[in-house]
């Protein structure tokens, strides 16, 4: 027996992506929808990744990411500008 998937917050039934009425979809409603959206914008989730010990000291300038000259002086700051905030 195939199992309709379900909504990760209220865990009701949904109808799947392909569906053409699952306008919401993952979701079962906009309202699930919404209260996804705010859980993340507070911070409930999170991505984690553990942490590659080969890769933890490795900078942009190790990788050849660098895109600023290390001559130039963009992105500096000498404290001598006197920035309104």
């Amino acid at each position: 027996m195939i199992r309709l998937p379900e909504c990760p917050i209220c865990h009701h039934p949904v109808a799947p992506a392909s569906d053409p009425n699952a306008s919401y979809a993952p979701f079962c409603s906009r309202r699930c929808k919404e209260v996804d959206l705010i859980r993340w914008c507070e911070g409930r989730y999170a991505i984690v990744e553990s942490i590659d010990p080969n890769r933890a000291g490795m900078t942009a300038s190790v990788t050849g990411d660098s895109d600023i000259d290390e001559d130039s002086d963009q992105g500096k700051y000498d404290g001598d500008e006197d920035y309104d905030d």
